[in-house]
């Protein structure tokens, strides 16, 4: 069975870099509160392990 993340924006990204602001962008997250789920491959892991302050990550089984 494939695994998935729950990826739920939980802090601003006002005070952030840039960089931050475009991963949370391509992981589909815009607004606080907002969450996505997303297939567990490396690249989302690494984008999430870029904005891990930001976010809050579940696995969940799809």
């Amino acid at each position: 069975m494939a695994k998935s993340l729950k990826v739920t924006q939980t802090k601003s990204v006002i005070s952030e870099k840039q960089n931050q602001r475009d991963t949370l962008r391509s992981l589909g997250l815009k607004k606080i509160g907002q969450s996505v789920v997303r297939e567990d491959t490396q690249a989302n892991r690494g984008y999430i392990r870029a904005v891990a302050h930001l976010v809050v990550v579940e696995e969940i089984d799809a």
